[in-house]
């Protein structure tokens, strides 16, 4: 975090600055460094690896079948054959514990990747995280919120976690109506921390994976009614664009950490 300033001057003119990271899926390293020069750092949450789609020798899946079984759901997954996909899933996950599996790696990858956040951490969850395991690794000094406000530096940050139900069925899908009144919840904030992005095409469509993921209805309404400064999200890791505006409201897709390691900055 940044160091403190040096006289009472300098104190009355300091800027606050937020570091802000989404899709984290495993870059532990880089996530020890992304609090660097900042008064904060936010989390958009996906800190699981489950498979990467651009190295498939990583992530849970391949340690438990190996690359050439990666390779093979990765294909499927792409030209959207979901349900050959989960075919090849339940072939291969039978005769094992599937959620003890699972809930053994995402423990270790848990407990590397919080003992790495700095102090303070704001953080809420992506689709593939398990909240029910959070409670036993966020220290102190991570504060976790979903469908929940908090004030840094005098603004008002709003936090909503999750995804929609897709095909993909990942741990930490949640229904539309349930989405929408978290989103309802958390009303109006000068920043509003998703991790799924409004529903517009250009900020759902991933150019590598060649497809749309799911945004939300409720948050780009949300976003015209109650016009924050900023919406920030992840969730797509190559979206058409980036950043755009809807209205009063500059909306920026924060990156995907794992790939590029830097954090994305708000400073006022």
């Amino acid at each position: 975090m940044r160091a403190a300033p040096n006289s009472a001057g300098a104190a009355a003119e300091r800027r606050t600055r937020i570091h802000v990271v989404s899709d984290v899926h495993g870059n532990t390293e880089a996530l020890a460094r992304a609090g660097e020069g900042a008064d904060a750092l936010v989390c958009l949450g996906d800190l699981v690896l489950f498979l990467d789609y651009a190295d498939h020798s990583r992530g849970i899946f391949p340690e438990l079948f190996g690359v050439e079984n990666a390779d093979r759901i990765v294909a499927l997954r792409t030209e959207r054959r979901f349900e050959e996909a989960r075919d090849l899933g339940r072939e291969l996950w039978a005769g094992m514990d599937r959620n003890s599996a699972i809930v053994a790696a995402v423990r270790k990858q848990y407990a590397e990747m919080f003992a790495a956040l700095p102090t303070p951490t704001y953080a809420t969850y992506g689709n593939v995280d398990i909240p029910g395991l959070w409670p036993e690794y966020a220290g102190p000094g991570t504060t976790v919120l979903d469908g929940d406000r908090v004030e840094i530096g005098g603004r008002v940050f709003g936090f909503v976690g999750g995804g929609l139900r897709t095909p993909m069925r990942t741990p930490y899908e949640i229904s539309d109506e349930e989405y929408a009144a978290k989103i309802e919840a958390v009303g109006e904030v000068d920043v509003l921390c998703t991790h799924i992005p409004p529903d517009v095409p250009e900020l759902t469509y991933d150019t590598v994976a060649r497809r749309f993921e799911r945004g939300s209805g409720a948050l780009l309404a949300a976003i015209r009614r109650t016009r924050p400064r900023y919406s920030l999200f992840g969730h797509v890791h190559q979206p058409l664009v980036r950043r755009m505006r809807i209205g009063a409201t500059e909306c920026v897709n924060v990156g995907h950490f794992a790939s590029t390691g830097t954090p994305w900055a708000l400073e006022w």
